[in-house]
């Protein structure tokens, strides 16, 4: 599918910090938070909340009252009049929520799509299903984050199964991966460098956390919450989680919490709305593909080969590669498989080091993308990442000067 009808404009996107399990957002309702972030993102930038014809919302993790999907923070965020549908792909579900936003631009249904992705890992909640023709009549209960990471609905395996599956396959060790995570670690230095000048590009900081019921200041973040100091010695230390394993804590990512938002246009539009219209940025091809039971970090690769067939391009093309990256198997496995320099994918950081909200997880690896194309000058860029269910999508972006 092409998007030549498409483009994201420059700047016209944000991220909160991302705060670790049971942390500094914890006690803020996922979508009520997202539309209020998004409001306040609005008014910096000057844009009239119903300007939008169309929105998309992002989430994985059940919040109270969220039946009503998007037409609730769309209107929390003075998009009043604004429809919308909500979307979940797990991890996937950034990508396909700007994929699901561009295609209705493309076709023509909308002009102006504000896409919102969020989540909160913490404090998820404990449903209760009816069986009543089942013994006794009684039901079925989960707790939806954390039995859900340790029992796949298909296999009844965990999340961490699948990346020993992987690791298994390409003959990866565990030295190896702490090699990657400490490189990981190194390169989100980078974007915390000069008082944070990569991350201040598209988060607002400091960061103002309001209280539960949103009226006043509950605490300020001055960036990411969660991430661990990491240290070749200190990875060398840890021993894998499975027995005879060789995924440690250390190289793995860890839940956390946070909301991203991102509008897409029309490229006239997009002149209007970019911080610097002399930049574009376009969607050249998008892929999905699904790997083979219990090797969900294997999936990216080939939806990387599809996003990058559908762009009519080639892994040598790509002049930077994010990911999300819930253990270091999955970039480890990607580059043997695809040919991508390992140690330059994931320059100032990922989801393997500042954590993983879910939802909004893709989306932030995309707008860093951007970014981090927009100081190189201009380029192609490629996200790609996995997602419960042995998933993935991936999303080929250009940034280029407009003429």
């Amino acid at each position: 599918m092409s998007f030549d009808r498409v483009e994201i404009p420059y700047g016209a996107y944000w991220s909160t910090p991302f705060a670790k399990w049971q942390g500094t957002l914890q006690h803020l309702h996922a979508m009520k938070f997202a539309a209020w972030v998004a409001k306040g993102e609005f008014e910096r930038r000057g844009i009239d909340p119903e300007s939008f014809d169309t929105g998309v919302f992002g989430m994985t993790n059940n919040q109270y009252q969220s039946f009503y999907g998007a037409p609730w923070p769309l209107y929390e965020m003075g998009a009043k009049r604004t429809p919308g549908h909500m979307i979940t792909q797990v991890c996937a579900t950034g990508a396909r929520v700007l994929f699901a936003g561009a295609s209705e631009i493309q076709l023509g249904l909308a002009g102006q799509a504000i896409l919102i992705a969020a989540d909160r890992c913490s404090n998820g909640a404990h449903l209760y299903y009816p069986a009543p023709r089942g013994g006794g009549g009684y039901g079925q209960s989960e707790d939806q984050v954390t039995y859900n990471m340790m029992n796949d609905a298909i296999g009844g395996h965990s999340m961490l199964k699948t990346a020993e599956n992987v690791a298994a396959k390409y003959r990866i060790t565990t030295a190896e991966q702490n090699d990657v995570t400490q490189r990981r670690y190194e390169q989100y230095q980078d974007a915390l460098a000069d008082d944070r000048a990569f991350q201040k590009r598209y988060m607002t900081l400091p960061f103002s956390v309001p209280k539960h019921n949103f009226k006043g200041e509950d605490v300020v973040m001055l960036g990411d919450e969660g991430v661990f100091a990491t240290t070749a010695e200190g990875l060398a230390g840890l021993r894998p989680v499975l027995p005879d394993g060789t995924v440690t804590f250390g190289t793995q990512t860890h839940p956390a919490d946070g909301n991203v938002g991102m509008i897409v246009t029309t490229p006239e539009r997009a002149r209007e709305l970019s911080s610097d219209p002399s930049i574009r940025v376009t969607i050249k091809g998008v892929g999905q593909h699904r790997a083979d039971l219990e090797f969900m970090p294997e999936a990216p690769i080939g939806a990387s080969r599809k996003a990058l067939d559908n762009a009519g391009l080639a892994i040598a093309d790509i002049a930077a590669i994010k990911s999300h990256n819930p253990f270091a198997v999955n970039d480890i496995a990607f580059a043997r498989a695809t040919g991508a320099d390992l140690m330059s994918m994931n320059n100032y950081g990922c989801s393997l080091i500042w954590g993983h909200p879910q939802g909004p997880t893709g989306l932030r690896a995309i707008v860093e993308l951007i970014e981090e194309l927009a100081i190189r000058g201009g380029g192609l860029g490629l996200f790609q990442g996995c997602a419960a269910g042995d998933s993935s999508m991936a999303v080929v972006i250009e940034v280029s000067s407009r003429t």
